[in-house]
């Protein structure tokens, strides 16, 4: 199956500002669809006890065109795509129930051996296992790299939780997003529909972890960049306009 889809009810948990659903509820269908994929064709999380293989997320790239309500039932779709042989892309589109494309994302992922902890080859079997696209939902097929900003205007300090750590003991993914959001600035956070989201994943976050978040505004986008708390590592970087 090249293209796998799946949809999703907009629960009360899924929404933000005027009813509406979050940046955070897309990228958490789009999680959940893709890990599907993955399960459908063997490779997924169910799977690694046996094949000692885990996808890694390196980043996200988002736009939202329009914001389902609560209650609508929304068609996610998503495929693989041809890329080299040591990362992958997955892209994704949403359509509300009429039909109408509401949002589009690609992401891009890494395999991991598990035992090994280092970066697998990615090969024509494992890709044909997907049955890969070309389609792309963005003009430019990769996801940018982002740099970090040249000066920041607020520095804040994150201890890493217990709820904030998946299977893989690190950061979930996700809670990048509710971190930076947290350490957006009150008029920003509460005023402005921040419809494109990228997010890249340099190094992972580990629980009781002291994590600075330098807030920037530069040429019109909000970045967050998390760093270690001597400013050594980088771990992320989120850009939101």
């Amino acid at each position: 199956m090249a293209i796998f889809e799946n949809e999703y009810t907009i629960s009360f948990r899924d929404l933000g500002n005027s009813n509406c659903i979050t940046n955070k509820a897309f990228l958490s269908f789009m999680e959940n669809i893709g890990g599907m994929h993955s399960d459908s064709v063997g490779l997924g999380i169910n799977d690694i006890e046996k094949t000692n293989l885990s996808w890694v997320l390196l980043g996200w790239k988002v736009k939202i065109i329009k914001r389902a309500l609560y209650g609508e039932v929304i068609h996610a779709k998503t495929w693989a795509r041809h890329t080299n042989k040591f990362f992958t892309h997955r892209d994704f589109e949403f359509y509300d129930s009429k039909g109408e494309l509401i949002a589009i994302a690609t992401s891009k992922w890494v395999l991991i051996d598990i035992n090994k902890q280092h970066l697998c080859k990615i090969t024509d079997d494992i890709l044909e296992m997907y049955k890969p696209e070309t389609k792309t939902v963005f003009e430019n097929s990769d996801i940018d790299k982002l740099e970090e900003p040249s000066t920041f205007s607020d520095i804040y300090t994150y201890i890493v939780q217990r709820s904030n750590i998946d299977i893989n003991n690190h950061m979930h993914n996700l809670d990048y997003l509710d971190v930076a959001y947290e350490f957006l600035p009150e008029k920003v956070y509460y005023n402005c529909d921040l419809k494109n989201v990228e997010i890249m994943y340099k190094k992972e976050i580990k629980l009781g972890d002291n994590i600075k978040c330098l807030y920037s505004f530069e040429n019109g986008f909000h970045y967050i960049t998390m760093k270690s708390e001597d400013e050594k590592i980088l771990h992320a970087i989120v850009k939101l306009y």
